[in-house]
């Protein structure tokens, strides 16, 4: 109930913290989104070459493939939103990574493209939706006023994870082989991150007799802190969906999940095809990837001030502005052949910083436009919409290789995707509820 909230007493953990418990869940947030990196495409990216080599697939033929697996987790990730409205995160945290630990494991022994198909699925689903879903909501429920503060400290996880395990993944690719890949980061998820959930994770601040922010720990709710601990007024998913800005919204946070997972899927092949040297385009995709990261550390924080200060849809049209100009950039660098070093730290630098932004926002705008009750129907459904995003964007960038023997057809088209989510994002106002 909207106004029913009441104070747990704490538990034994919580009350041996010495602070506000959510900054604990922060830290959670980082390690559960750091170890969604084994399912993001910045990492399983490094590994389709391999597959390529080894297997005889067409560049085109792998696309195809990682795109169905990640549709079709796509499909499912809304599935894993309610699943925490009503089981809770301290549930099914533990159970999710077990999953995608073993999802990492099955990775070590593809060897026949139906196999392939079943990881990319289990991967992406597991990794890359349910990890990031699981952090980005659990950490709204903690936090109200502080919330873009407590999101940016999180997206160090998301940040370190795109650094470390681009260049990490090449090493062992090419000096141990591809499956000790997976192996390692199967290992570590049973060995880190599972201890880490199962004994720290906690639902929501009123379990243990603290409400969002910390305020008024161990004592009754006044009316004020009532309505802060509801954050101000809670939208069910069918509420949410009647609004035109929850549409609007949907398509543009899909928009960088296809251009980032389109771009980074096939980054060897672009650097390669942009006129840096071939046998060191992998190595070069792995920097751009790895400055990337750096850059959008950086910006992840000053986004999250900036996201406590000023309106969430109007930040959101300034990142797309830079997603339109991160595509000009790619084109630019192909017909004026600057493939010199400074270039790939610039393309790092631009596509992290906004990428940092956009992160942030996304994370920020969903709690506040529709509230923390049903935060996990609401953000597994336009999970849903980012992971099929991510679907659609590698397969055209594949069959524009394929056919076209480059990317420029398909840079071209992508442009206009950014260009549209300005206009949707600026005209996309925080809805008012009639419920008051």
């Amino acid at each position: 109930m909207e106004n029913n909230v009441v104070l747990n007493q704490k538990d034994k953990l919580a009350s041996k913290v010495p602070f506000f418990y959510g900054w604990i869940i922060v830290v959670v947030g980082i390690f559960g989104v750091f170890f969604s990196g084994p399912g993001q495409t910045y990492s399983v990216s490094v590994f389709i070459e391999s597959y390529i080599e080894e297997f005889s697939w067409s560049r085109s033929y792998v696309s195809s493939l990682y795109s169905i697996g990640t549709l079709c987790a796509g499909l499912l990730i809304s599935f894993v939103g309610k699943l925490l409205d009503v089981k809770g995160h301290r549930r099914v945290m533990p159970v999710i990574i077990s999953l995608f630990a073993i999802a990492c494991f099955w990775m070590v022994f593809v060897s026949a493209p139906w196999m392939l198909l079943l990881g990319f699925f289990s991967v992406r689903l597991l990794g890359q939706g349910s990890m990031t879903l699981m952090s980005s909501t659990l950490i709204p429920q903690w936090f109200y006023k502080h919330r873009g503060k407590a999101l940016s400290l999180m997206a160090i996880g998301a940040v370190s994870s795109s650094f470390i395990l681009p260049p990490l993944n090449t090493w062992i690719i090419q000096n141990i082989g591809w499956q000790v890949g997976w192996l390692v980061w199967g290992t570590l998820l049973l060995v880190i991150m599972l201890p880490i959930a199962i004994i720290f994770v906690k639902n929501r601040p009123e379990d243990i007799g603290e409400a969002p922010d910390g305020h008024n720990q161990n004592l009754d709710l006044t009316k004020a802190d009532v309505k802060l601990a509801n954050n101000e007024t809670s939208w069910t998913l069918k509420e949410a969906m009647k609004t035109r800005a929850f549409w609007l919204l949907l398509f543009c946070v899909t928009v960088p999940a296809a251009l980032n997972t389109g771009l980074t899927f096939h980054l060897a092949s672009i650097m390669d095809y942009l006129g840096f040297s071939g046998d060191n385009a992998p190595m070069l995709a792995a920097s751009v990837l790895s400055i990337y990261a750096v850059s959008q550390f950086v910006n992840n924080f000053i986004a999250g001030v900036v996201g406590d200060k000023y309106k969430d849809n109007l930040i959101m049209a300034f990142t797309f502005v830079g997603f339109f100009l991160i595509v000009a950039m790619f084109l630019t660098v192909k017909y004026f052949n600057l493939t010199s070093t400074i270039m790939v730290v610039i393309l790092g630098v631009i596509w992290g910083g906004v990428n940092g932004y956009f992160a942030i926002t996304n994370n920020m705008i969903w709690p506040n436009y529709f509230g923390r009750k049903h935060l996990g129907s609401i953000k597994g459904f336009t999970m849903t919409g980012m992971v099929i995003g991510s679907a659609a964007g590698p397969l055209p960038f594949g069959f524009a290789y394929d056919i076209f023997g480059g990317y420029t057809e398909i840079l071209i088209i992508t442009a206009v995707f950014p260009a549209l989510a300005i206009i949707a994002s600026a005209i996309s106002p925080k809805p008012v509820s009639k419920k008051g």
